[in-house]
């Protein structure tokens, strides 16, 4: 295997890239985001890698979720702070009910690059190049809109590093506290059936830290007022992850710190691609995608390319099956077993189960998600290996996307708050109502 660099992945070939116009300009933004200040750093990437580590071996769970694309306009401190917030209250439920700890990383600070099936979109007979996310082009189905921009890598750095501030300040600052377990139940879920169980597991968790105070226990400990937070995305752009790849002054290794943990989609995990040319190289945690159309034999070449040590907490495995998963995930977890490779099991039980709405949404049934995630469970434990996290596109906000859960949102409720220019993502009541369906799987 030639020597690694961060621009040895110059020398093969990288799909799902756009066709930036000017070449001049597209280099000009890489190289001023490559003086700027990484987003994330080497020792906390460490940290996640030994918290993913604990997952391998079943003393811990992954939850990992956010956007399926960031939209600019929702890098707002209220936005930021409304998908922390479901995030904590799933991890409290986790926790507290599944009586595990949970390791929580975000969608979050840089999922502005989206993999597309197609170069080019056709509305009405008008082809124009497909939107692959903000910080590439617009969504709106304009000409101009839809030029690959490179100064939007720029605009999205900025918009990540924000989002960071943010997240360091909520998670660090006293919001994550447990003592505010009340505060984060959003108003339009406090009155359904989850948001009333998640009420009474605030309760309990109260009168825990109450007795601790009782007993002389300092209930002021870091452990009960910050939450460890981190942010991952699809490492999609070579470009933008190049200029934020340094060399940790430590130990000399390199990171790619645009974020804490960085995986690799479907579309882009070539034996001979770019993409895994350059994760190869980066010591951050890194995520694989594996859909119905993978082949046993590629995806181990590429476990042993990525992980060559075979380091734990070094390959998360996400699974996206949909309903075929008792087809495919017992095969894949034999190969692995058999091989002794040590990874993360997850599984995205989004992506396997979108589909067109009659109303022509494109939208994912509670039901099936939740279906995806108890095969998910039951195959592992028949194979006597650990189911070790999941991995959701959910947002804070009271969305319309997902069909199916608490308030049973039907075909005709989508149109009421269907926001999210690419996948559906399930809303705060959806998720929590997840969050207490794993629990009891965990806790199993």
């Amino acid at each position: 295997m030639a020597e690694w660099t961060k621009t040895s992945w110059q020398n093969f070939e990288a799909l799902q890239q756009p066709n930036w116009p000017d070449k001049k300009a597209y280099q000009k933004a890489v190289d001023t985001i490559s003086l700027l200040p990484p987003l994330v750093f080497a020792g906390e990437i460490r940290a996640l890698k030994q918290q993913l580590a604990d997952v391998v071996e079943g003393k811990a769970f992954l939850l990992q979720g956010g956007d399926c694309a960031e939209d600019f306009t929702n890098c707002t401190a209220p936005a930021i702070r409304d998908t922390l917030k479901v995030i904590l209250q799933m991890a409290v439920v986790l926790s507290y009910a599944g009586g595990k700890p949970v390791v929580k990383v975000g969608r979050m600070a840089g999922q502005y690059a989206k993999p597309r099936s197609a170069d080019m979109e056709t509305i009405d007979g008008v082809s124009l190049p497909s939107y692959r996310g903000d910080m590439v082009n617009a969504s709106e189905f304009t000409e101009a809109a839809r030029v690959p921009d490179p100064q939007r890598m720029v605009q999205g750095y900025h918009l990540s590093a924000a989002t960071m501030n943010i997240l360091r300040a909520f998670t660090r600052g006293g919001y994550a506290a447990l003592e505010r377990v009340h505060a984060w139940n959003n108003e339009f879920v406090k009155a359904s059936p989850m948001g009333r169980n998640y009420e009474r597991l605030g309760r309990h968790i109260d009168q825990a830290l109450n007795f601790m105070r009782v007993i002389g226990i300092d209930t002021n400990a870091p452990q009960l007022n910050q939450a460890s937070f981190y942010t991952s995305h699809e490492a999609l752009l070579l470009g933008y992850e190049q200029a934020l790849t340094r060399q940790d002054s430590i130990t000399g290794d390199w990171y790619d710190c645009s974020a804490h943990m960085v995986w690799i989609g479907d579309r882009t995990r070539q034996l001979d691609g770019a993409h895994v040319e350059f994760l190869r190289g980066v010591l951050n945690p890194v995520g694989m995608k594996v859909g119905p159309k993978h082949d046993l034999e590629v995806i181990r070449q590429l476990i042993e390319r990525i992980n060559p040590e075979n380091e734990p907490g070094r390959m998360t495995l996400i699974t996206r099956f949909g309903k075929d998963i008792d087809k495919y995930l017992p095969g894949l977890i034999r190969m692995v077993k058999r091989e002794g490779f040590k990874v993360v099991w997850s599984c995205d039980p989004m992506h396997g189960n979108t589909y067109t709405s009659e109303s022509g949404y494109k939208t994912s049934n509670f039901n099936d998600i939740l279906n995806e995630i108890q095969c998910f469970f039951e195959i592992h434990w028949a194979e006597g290996t650990i189911p070790g996290g999941v991995h959701f596109e959910m947002t804070g906000s009271n969305v319309t996307e997902c069909i199916g859960g608490g308030r049973n949102i039907i075909d005709q409720n989508l149109a009421e708050n269907y926001l999210t220019a690419c996948d559906p993502r399930l809303n705060a009541e959806q998720s929590l109502e997840l969050a207490f369906q794993i629990a009891e799987m965990i806790r199993t």
